[in-house]
């Protein structure tokens, strides 16, 4: 009898478990949807080009709808308006491709992000959370567009934990080591949120969220940050490392309250 209602005990702890794993997998389902719908692709556009879509990185709706958030080192040095070509995002909707011009209203080199402001319909925003409840070994995802150029515009998501919360610069033994982005940082050191997930060309400007409630935490940093942080590894190896890094919440905070964006907090 004993041995019974122990093995009783044993199969509903892990349908428990079984169906806590379940639930977590249809709220990122869920999460996943909403998301989407505020990511784009950014870009230029030209209409006599071929193809006219040049794709550079990802970007995501926040405050009113017709703001977005990228790094700043997606956008183009200089458009050619004079064979009209512009700035714009992309989303898919269905088969087709929606094509948006965009202009950008402010940045913040020293953290790579930039706001970019769009007409028409606003897309649905992402709440931006604050920073301080991030822990390290904490489960986050981030959808974006990788490699977007070749394998076409549709949105991927991938997720992983926090590994660490490291400086954005690493000191280094020798001053031969050090260019002037290092010593930049070095000067003005932040910190960045470093993934257990791999981020790859396209992917620069995703948001980082949480799978619950979707408020962005971060912004995925595919050049900028990895190349600070990794050009010691650069003289070692060939391939630097497959880490991924991004940039908190904060400081899209500040870019926006610069702007005079209000409550941003979910």
């Amino acid at each position: 009898m004993m041995a019974t209602l122990r093995f009783a005990v044993i199969v509903f702890a892990a349908i428990g478990l079984l169906g806590g794993g379940m639930d977590a997998h249809a709220e990122l389902a869920d999460t996943v949807e909403r998301v989407k719908a505020a990511v784009v692709g950014v870009g230029t556009y030209q209409s006599t080009r071929r193809p006219p879509a040049q794709f550079l990185g990802t970007g995501f709706a926040v405050g009113n709808g017709r703001r977005l958030i990228t790094n700043a080192h997606v956008l183009p040095k200089s458009v050619n308006s004079a064979r009209r070509e512009y700035l714009a995002v992309f989303q898919r909707r269905s088969d087709r491709l929606e094509v948006r011009k965009a202009r950008r209203i402010e940045f913040d080199r020293a953290h790579d992000l930039a706001v970019l402001e769009v007409a028409g319909a606003p897309f649905p925003p992402l709440a931006i959370a604050a920073n301080k409840h991030v822990r390290e070994g904490e489960l986050y995802a981030f959808t974006g567009f990788p490699i977007g150029a070749i394998l076409g515009l549709y949105s991927v998501t991938h997720r992983g934990i926090i590994s660490a919360i490291t400086p954005v610069a690493i000191p280094v033994d020798h001053s031969r080591q050090l260019d002037a982005r290092m010593i930049k940082s070095l000067r003005s050191p932040f910190r960045v949120y470093q993934l257990d997930a791999t981020a790859y060309p396209g992917n620069s400007g995703s948001p980082l969220y949480d799978p619950q409630s979707g408020a962005v935490i971060g912004v995925i940093n595919k050049v900028f940050v990895k190349a600070t942080k990794e050009a010691a590894l650069a003289a070692a190896i060939e391939q630097p490392s497959g880490i991924s890094y991004a940039v908190p919440s904060i400081y899209i905070r500040k870019l926006l309250d610069r702007l005079g964006q209000g409550d941003v907090r979910p």
